[in-house]
């Protein structure tokens, strides 16, 4: 079977790697590797448990940027919804390629979600190098302890140590103001190397980031969320290649997004974690409420949607429909949102711009998701070469460098952000879209993860054959409308039904290998319950609904197989029929019937 017949891309000129994709591991049977999701704040966020962050400290926190990020709190990951998300992030598009389009995290979602700053400079500068001796003097002058030597890995500073330091520092109204600035320093650079841009060691917090903290009034001019942004996507990118095994970066604002628009993967909110409303800071000045990201900080059920099982997800994400992806799903006006309002750029959520931090530099294609801002989508230009040649630029053995100096270029360009802000027709309907896109997007979009008859397993989750049945509905969909217009092209007829029965034969073999009837899940592997596999937000192939999000895996009875056959017999005396001007059977009933078959499988 040719794969990029049947999962895509067709046409690979955009989706250009995908030979070192790791979807492309799925196929050959690596169907339960998991990504291991790493950060390095566990043991901050059980200090801030143990002690409130002090009120003086907070109120540094917020000009910086950061307060948001600390009202968020910490959440745990979902290992395998973030997997089945990477195996859908394309590092030529910086998008994820769902069956409803291209979609992706955006300025918007970064200062939403977390109430980030997105305007301002570029968070770069030069990677200094220093002795052991130095760092331990630096880290002295600025967050008021020097760690030992054996804390320090080059530039990276063991959380360990940062958090025994701050344990026996006590903050009261008395405490001096540069002591006060130096936690501040600590728990700033907690978040940012901890939570927004850990790296994949868990452990470490780099000492690099510290540079922009030292002056902790101008740290308010940078453009946080683009750096935070820029890392996730790099952290996006090195994931979705194949044989990596971790994650870094801001996944927490990923497991956000997904929850926030993808309806069937979506936990129903139980009780807060996290207090939501204002600070009081005096009798006379608050604090903003919590942003955003902090309402997902609560108690968690799937009893109406999935959590489990990557190859679960991943067959949600399979058979995702149009009325499941919510592109829109911030409330604007909500009291929540509007108190972080002010400082909202809603023009440069739609900037083409570079992304920057340090070594760092990755594209922000808002003309990829115009759906996102309520606008028309259109056939997006190609990917620039040029911009994938970034991802080989790396921190490693670049000590000295002035990344300034390096990134010029990409740093011009940022500055000239506002003057690349796209701007198209407003829509109503979440599926408008320019005359041709669904068409190009078929052509070179990766159209099925999940593997449903390369490999089966003995036991565990069985994934369903919905690629294939999609296969057939799409080629019958296209046969109706070619019987619809005229003139009629007998030879185009008979290379359809080709390819119908050879999707129809991979059905069968796929079949020979497992039951006739609904599989239930071995206790050797985790799974859901029944409950947990019904949604009032259900799974479709086609036009008609089905009552399961995508763990239904029987397949077609030999009754209904041997139906198809008959119809697509009849579809070929039809054309012959035709072909010589005499009567036959209507070709458009035939389609229609054949399409009811394969949607009650």
């Amino acid at each position: 079977m040719d794969r990029r017949a049947v999962y895509g891309p067709r046409d690979g000129t955009v989706l250009s790697q995908q030979s070192q994709h790791r979807s492309d591991k799925i196929l050959d049977g690596d169907i339960d590797e998991v990504l291991q999701a790493k950060r390095a704040d566990g043991k901050f966020w059980r200090n801030l448990r143990e002690q409130d962050l002090p009120i003086r400290v907070q109120q540094i926190l917020h000009p910086i940027g950061f307060y948001g990020v600390y009202r968020c709190g910490r959440i745990q990951y979902d290992c395998h919804l973030i997997t089945a998300l990477v195996e859908r992030w394309r590092s030529e598009t910086h998008t994820f390629h769902f069956r409803v389009g291209e979609a992706t995290i955006t300025l918007q979602d970064v200062q939403v979600i977390w109430g980030l700053p997105i305007d301002g400079e570029p968070v770069s500068g030069t990677d200094l190098e220093r002795t052991s001796v130095q760092w331990q003097e630096y880290c002295m002058q600025y967050i008021g302890f020097a760690p030992e030597e054996g804390a320090l890995k080059g530039s990276r500073l063991q959380v360990k140590a940062i958090i025994e330091h701050i344990s026996h520092v006590h903050i009261t109204p008395d405490t001096p103001h540069l002591t006060v600035v130096q936690y501040a320093r600590v728990v700033a650079l907690l978040l940012l190397g901890g939570t927004m841009c850990p790296d994949s060691s868990g452990n470490l917090v780099s000492l690099l980031y510290l540079a922009k903290l030292e002056d902790i009034v101008a740290a308010r001019n940078y453009s946080w969320g683009s750096a935070v942004l820029a890392f996730l996507y790099r952290e996006l990118c090195n994931a979705s290649e194949k044989g990596k095994a971790a994650i870094g970066g801001a996944l927490q604002l990923v497991q956000i997004w997904a929850w926030s628009r993808i309806i069937p993967l979506c936990p129903e909110l139980g009780a807060p974690r996290v207090h939501i409303g204002q600070h009081q800071i005096d009798n006379n000045r608050v604090l903003p409420g919590a942003p955003y990201g902090a309402m997902w900080n609560c108690e968690h059920t799937f009893t109406r949607t999935v959590r489990t099982t990557v190859r679960v997800i991943r067959d949600i994400l399979d058979e995702m429909q149009h009325d499941q992806f919510i592109w829109q799903p911030y409330d604007m006006e909500s009291n929540v949102i509007m108190a972080y309002a002010g400082d909202f750029k809603p023009q440069l959520w739609r900037s083409i711009c570079p992304l920057i931090f340090y070594a760092i530099v990755e594209m922000h294609h808002p003309e990829r998701v115009l759906r996102q801002f309520g606008m028309m989508q259109s056939i997006p230009d190609q990917p620039d070469t040029r911009d994938m040649s970034l991802h080989r630029i790396t921190r490693s053995n670049r000590t000295g460098t002035d990344w300034v100096l390096q990134h010029i270029l990409y740093i011009t360009r940022w500055q000239r952000r506002y003057d690349t802000v796209i701007q198209r027709q407003p829509i109503s309907n979440r599926r408008d879209t320019d005359r041709g896109y669904w068409e190009w997007y078929n052509n070179i979009t990766r159209h099925f993860v999940s593997s449903s008859t390369d490999r089966r397993v003995e036991s565990g989750y069985q994934p369903g054959d919905a690629p294939m049945l999609q296969i057939v509905t799409q080629q019958v969909n296209t046969l109706q409308t070619l019987f619809q217009s005229k003139p009629v092209d007998v030879e185009g007829y008979r290379q359809l039904v080709a390819q119908l029965e050879h999707e129809v034969q991979i059905i069968a073999e796929a079949i020979k290998h497992q039951p006739q009837q609904t599989a239930t899940p071995s206790d050797s592997a985790p799974t859901t319950s029944h409950r947990q596999r019904r949604s009032s937000s259900q799974m479709s192939i086609g036009s008609v609904e089905r009552g399961d999000i995508g763990v239904d895996i029987a397949g077609p009875s030999t009754a209904i197989r041997l139906k198809i056959t008959t119809c697509l017999n009849r579809l070929r005396i039809t054309m012959c029929l035709n072909r010589h001007k005499m009567i036959g059977f209507n070709p458009l009933h035939t389609c229609q019937a054949m399409q009811k078959l394969i949607l009650h499988m």
